[in-house]
């Protein structure tokens, strides 16, 4: 873990999207000019698109809320279930809770506003500018088998479009096993990773990917179409921490009952969120690529797939599933 105070007040500064001149920038932070460019270069390599206007100083091009540990646990509207952090900087937050996975209660949330080596499934790099995001991770520990786990990736995919949709966030849809999509691409992903006995117990650490607004240099660096909750806002994006305080919120709740009744309680709304029924795929795996037609999914959280006249279960692990155009 990395503290920036410098930064983070540089960032702070810039947050409301206002113009502010260098001199007073410098004066706020008790820098020099030369040394106030620096951090500025530092946001901007980071993937914040901070602009110099000439004659009138440096801003963003538009208002943005830096995550704030009060203000989430005010919005989350009742009694906190357990502690949540908040961080400057981090390696990844699903590492915060691997370091602190044995010593810290269970639902135990994590949250960064940068992080420097964010990853999504299969080892793909996430993309993360400061402050125009939602990284957060849970901790879950469960008295089964990481077997017992089966399907967690969707409930979890529910849990976050239930709660944007109580944040006035519509048309979103599910991608198995693990991306929250929207017509112009994904929104948002899921990290399960699972340690344990294989009798049990097992912990898992589960980690949420949002984007809240991607700037195009950050989107033309994507290997795939990308959504942010300002193109489905109009431009007006829910504030950052009423967006972690309502995941939060929901996670807790669908950890608890993914714990007590598995998948089932959250089928009825993959089913109807699910973007796959029907289309024709191509089912990328290490032996070879099949194709078929998405089926919905098993009872334990597979993807079915209608194949040469029968239908099969796929199973996450190191398979890829693309619809065909």
């Amino acid at each position: 873990m990395t503290e920036s105070p410098l930064d983070r007040a540089l960032l702070m500064a810039l947050a409301p999207g206002v113009p502010i001149s260098g001199a007073e920038l410098a004066g706020r932070l008790g820098v020099t000019r030369a040394a106030l460019w620096k951090h500025v270069a530092d946001l901007r390599e980071s993937g914040l698109p901070v602009e110099a206007r000439s004659g009138v100083g440096y801003c963003l091009p538009w208002p943005t809320q830096l995550l704030d540990r009060e203000e989430i646990i005010q919005a989350l509207g009742r009694p906190l279930q357990a502690p949540v952090r908040v961080y400057w900087k981090l390696d990844s937050t699903q590492n915060e809770l691997s370091r602190h996975q044995d010593e810290w209660p269970d639902l135990s949330v994590v949250l960064c506003e940068r992080q420097t080596s964010g990853r999504g499934r299969r080892g793909r790099q996430w993309l993360v500018p400061p402050a125009l995001n939602i990284c957060l991770s849970c901790l879950k520990r469960f008295p089964g088998g990481p077997a017992t786990l089966s399907g967690l990736s969707i409930a979890v995919g529910v849990c976050v479009v239930r709660a944007l949709s109580r944040l006035g966030v519509e048309g979103l849809r599910l991608k198995w096993p693990n991306d929250v999509m929207a017509d112009q691409g994904k929104l948002s992903g899921i990290l399960i990773e699972v340690n344990g006995e294989a009798e049990g117990p097992c912990t898992a650490r589960v980690g949420i990917g949002l984007n809240i607004r991607l700037p195009e240099a950050v989107r033309k660096a994507l290997d795939q179409p990308a959504a942010d909750l300002a193109m489905l806002c109009q431009d007006a994006p829910p504030d950052r921490n009423h967006v972690a305080a309502a995941l939060i919120r929901e996670l807790h709740d669908g950890l608890q009952c993914f714990e007590k009744r598995a998948l089932a309680p959250f089928m009825e709304d993959f089913v109807a969120l699910d973007c796959l029924r029907g289309k024709p795929l191509s089912i990328h795996a290490p032996d070879g690529v099949r194709r078929g037609v998405g089926c919905g999914i098993s009872d334990s959280g597979a993807l079915l797939v209608e194949s040469g006249g029968s239908v099969v279960p796929v199973y996450s692990g190191e398979v890829s599933v693309r619809r065909v155009e």
